[in-house]
């Protein structure tokens, strides 16, 4: 009896089992049926939502009919040549190389006089001297000339000349006699030790040099 029961039980849920199933697989079918009309459904709310970046850049170009293009960056010299390309006076005649080097010295001359001009103006009201007022004529002083004896006439173009000053004391009215020596320019080397000479004051020669030789008033013996 036992094994009865198991055989019927068995043939029941065979018989159950495939009725329970078909009822998911005729299901299947109609979930794929409304899936799409719900995603076309719910596309429009999704494109209302959201706005499309480029849709301005893309109607300002529809508005100017989509030939556009950016403009290029001109450099300062193509600038230049699509303003006179642009000029509407009338052309100016060509001219050579050596007519525009001389136009430009002839400016660059005009500019320099009026920057002098206005330098000189500027230091005239500023009390210095101008550059175009006349200067003195200068009037060299008078040279000092000095006698002595030659005490030394080894090197040479050079003699050693020894002056004697007497002078009175200013407090004292005493006599007080000195003696100095100075360094003379013999270009001939004429004078000789012993010799009384004249030398006369020039410019400087060397380091202790600032006599010249000017004549030999008496030979030594």
């Amino acid at each position: 009896m036992a094994e009865e029961e198991k055989q019927e039980t068995e043939e029941t849920t065979e018989d159950t089992a495939p009725e329970q199933e078909a009822p998911a697989e005729e299901q299947a079918p109609d979930a794929a049926e409304e899936t799409p009309e719900a995603e076309s459904a719910d596309e429009p709310e999704a494109e209302q939502g959201q706005a499309d970046p480029a849709a301005p850049g893309r109607e300002a170009e529809e508005a100017d009919g989509g030939d556009s293009e950016p403009e290029e960056k001109l450099s300062p010299k193509q600038l230049r040549k699509r303003e006179r390309s642009r000029a509407s006076g009338p052309a100016r005649p060509q001219r050579t190389a050596e007519e525009r080097a001389t136009e430009r010295t002839q400016r660059r001359g005009g500019a320099s006089v009026s920057r002098r001009r206005y330098r000189a103006s500027r230091r005239s009201k500023r009390g210095e001297p101008g550059q175009g007022t006349p200067q003195s004529d200068r009037e060299p002083g008078s040279q000092k000339v000095r006698q002595g004896t030659v005490v030394s006439a080894g090197a040479d173009k050079t003699i050693t000349v020894e002056i004697p000053v007497v002078r009175r004391h200013p407090t004292y009215e005493k006599v007080v006699r000195r003696t100095s020596k100075l360094h003379a320019h013999d270009e001939a080397n004429t004078a000789q030790e012993g010799d009384v000479v004249r030398v006369i004051e020039s410019r400087p020669l060397s380091r202790t040099k600032r006599w010249r030789l000017l004549d030999v008033v008496e030979r030594s013996r």
